[in-house]
């Protein structure tokens, strides 16, 4: 499609604008797509991506240098028994790779925005810091690397909110595993320790479980200094993971029918003085994220057995938009503004008229699917339509002819006044 042309004197045919005045138009157009693009992506994506990305290098250099001997210890381990696990004395930071691979299998929780990730990931990026200041003596590349993820993860705590039973029971069931696995080669590492010492596999995952639910029976007593070190470690980062696994794990099954109900309580009493926007269509759905991006009250009815677009955040309303029982769920009388922007304008038009029945003082605007439509829907007495098809070739031809495009213009094509 050419370039409008540029302009003439009157009775002169058109100029056409340079081929590099072309190309830098095109340039500029594309830069401005690509920021926007970029920008929706971080708002989206970003966060989460970028706490998965250090929490992903923050294991992976934790676990790199000692991959290697890690393999060859539980080779070891397993052909010689329990006693081959002081032949692992390369492995001084064994708890850190231990942590390390938690990191990196927490990232993918991370992703998916998990709550129980985002908690266990906070924990091991703190006690990956801490030990890589103990063991360094210096801040080195994990400790940074730890650092930074600690902060993406209290900025962006909020975004972490998914709560699904499935993911947490996973990332909880990973968290009590890899607890017990540090456990128990603590145990034996340090089983010289204890009194009577540690020797074998099933008194050291006695011990550990004994430990990890603060138990004590008192039976087997750390004596070293390194003993006890351990066992302070393993209470607290029991204590840890076990309140994060009831948390996550019994939490939505005891108390998710009371909390749907106290949320859906509350949202019906917010729901004043809100935008109301009524369809599951594509420009329903870009009209929420840009209302939504400025921190406007949003309330969004979708009809029943279809997919809906918005995020599980989001304030919706499953129903018949026509019915008055949804619109009065939904707040329309308190409404400041209430659109209808459904796929079929016979159901736009159907939707005002319930609209302008049950609450008659309360703003409607009408979407137009087909400018063929539009005398139609107007019939309904809508406060404004909305008709985006008719900008497409009423700007084009106007920036053709380089006739002039105001905001009474812009308002009659978008909203098609008269």
């Amino acid at each position: 499609m050419p370039d409008a042309p540029a302009k003439a004197a009157p009775g002169a045919p058109p100029r056409w604008p340079s081929f590099a005045a072309r190309e830098a138009g095109w340039l500029r157009a594309w830069l401005a797509a690509a920021l926007r693009w970029m920008s929706q992506g971080w708002r989206e994506q970003g966060p989460q991506a970028l706490a998965a990305l250090l929490a992903a290098s923050c294991g992976g250099l934790q676990v790199h240098q000692r991959w290697g001997a890690l393999l060859a210890a539980l080779d070891d381990l397993l052909q010689h028994g329990t006693d081959a696990i002081f032949r692992a004395a390369d492995l001084a930071a064994f708890p850190r790779t231990l942590i390390g691979i938690g990191l990196v299998l927490m990232s993918f929780g991370l992703l998916l925005r998990a709550r129980v990730a985002w908690a266990i990931s906070l924990l091991l990026a703190l006690l990956s810091a801490g030990l890589a200041l103990w063991f360094a003596r210096r801040p080195d590349m994990v400790f940074i690397t730890a650092s930074l993820l600690i902060f993406v993860l209290l900025v962006y705590g909020r975004r972490f909110n998914r709560s699904s039973l499935t993911a947490g029971s996973l990332f909880a069931l990973l968290g009590v595993g890899s607890l017990l696995v540090y456990g128990m080669l603590g145990s034996l590492w340090f089983g010289a320790g204890y009194a009577p010492p540690i020797r074998n596999l099933s008194t050291a995952l006695y011990y550990t479980v004994e430990t990890m639910s603060t138990v004590g029976y008192g039976d087997i007593v750390p004596r070293a200094a390194e003993a006890r070190m351990f066992t302070v470690s393993l209470i607290v980062l029991g204590i840890t993971v076990f309140a994060t696994t009831l948390s996550v794990v019994i939490g939505p099954l005891v108390g998710g029918s009371l909390k749907r109900a106290l949320e859906g309580r509350m949202q019906r009493q917010n729901r004043h003085n809100h935008y109301v926007i009524i369809g599951a269509s594509s420009l329903a759905h870009m009209l929420w994220k840009e209302l939504h991006s400025r921190n406007v009250a949003i309330t969004v009815i979708v009809p029943p057995g279809r997919a809906s677009p918005y995020p599980e955040d989001a304030d919706v309303v499953v129903g018949d938009a026509t019915s008055n029982e949804v619109l009065l769920l939904a707040g329309v009388p308190q409404a400041k503004l209430v659109l209808t922007l459904r796929n079929d304008d016979a159901e736009n038009a159907f939707t005002v008229l319930a609209v302008k029945e049950l609450a008659p003082g309360v703003k409607t605007i009408a979407g137009v699917n087909d400018a063929r439509h539009l005398s139609k829907i107007r019939r309904v007495q809508p406060d404004m339509l909305f008709a985006p098809q008719l900008l497409g070739s009423e700007i084009l031809v106007r920036n053709l002819f380089d006739e002039p495009i105001d905001n009474d213009m812009v308002r009659k094509l978008l909203f098609g006044h008269d």
